[in-house]
Parts: structure tokens; C-alpha cells; sequence
């Protein structure tokens, strides 16, 4: 059976979606720990991060690079930052979570941001019109 994510991907699950491109996806996490909280997926479903080749993880760090910018500039965050876990999806995937304060706690399962469906398209819309210049 699919996972979720390559059911967001497949487009049978709507998602706030950022970018995509022949290799990789990536969508808000609806369950964000900070605003703009983005997912970056592979479209191979691979349920381990290193399992998956190479060449597809230089791809996933190259798409995840400009989204990253694109969110400091949308938000004005210090910096973006990068999780790893891969737990609760099996599907490889990292988390781009931007930084706003150096006081605030980047981890998942932490304080999850409560953020209506209406600024959550809007998040996606800000960061695709930077992404995009």
C-alpha cells in the first residue's frame, strides 16, 4: 500500500504544496512545529532516509536548499533548519523548519503551532513566490 506522502504526491490527498520537480516534493507539515514547517520528500517511496541512492539524496538536499531560502526571506527566519527522524511516514523524508528566535525549541513532537487552513495556504503561497522571485 502507497504511503501517505506518495498519496499527497499521486495528488489523491490535498497538501499545501511548495515545489516539486522530477525527483522530489515537498508540501507544509500540517502538524507544524514552526510557521512554514515544510516537508521535502522523495518521489521514490523508500521508507528509510539511508536506503535511499545517492543520487536521489543529492537531489533531496539541492530541492530542500532554495525552499530553505525561500522560507528565511518569507518569514524573516534566522535561519532554517533541518530534522531527520522518519518515524511516524515510511517514507524518507526531512523536515525544514524555520527559525525564528534563538530561544525557540526545534524538535518534533514539541509545541506544534496551531495555524488555520487559511494562512496555511497563505505560508505556501509566500514561500512559492520566493522560491519563484
Amino acid at each position: 500500500m502507497a504511503s501517505i506522502f506518495t498519496r499527497i504526491i499521486n495528488g489523491e490527498i490535498p497538501c499545501y504544496k511548495i515545489a516539486e520537480n522530477e525527483h522530489c516534493f515537498a508540501f507544509l507539515d500540517i502538524s507544524p512545529i514552526a510557521k512554514g514547517h515544510t516537508l521535502v520528500v522523495p518521489k521514490k517511496e523508500i521508507d528509510y532516509l539511508f536506503d535511499v541512492d545517492d543520487e536521489t539524496l543529492h537531489h533531496m538536499i539541492s530541492f530542500a536548499k532554495p525552499i530553505a531560502k525561500a522560507l528565511d526571506k518569507a518569514f524573516g527566519a534566522i535561519r532554517t533548519g533541518i530534522i531527520v527522524e522518519g518515524l511516524l511516514v515510511p517514507h524518507a523524508h526531512i523536515h525544514l523548519v524555520p527559525i525564528y528566535s534563538e530561544s525557540q525549541v526545534v524538535a518534533l513532537g514539541h509545541h506544534k503551532e496551531e495555524i488555520s487552513k487559511e494562512e496555511m495556504a497563505a505560508i505556501a503561497e509566500a514561500v512559492r513566490k520566493e522560491l519563484n522571485g
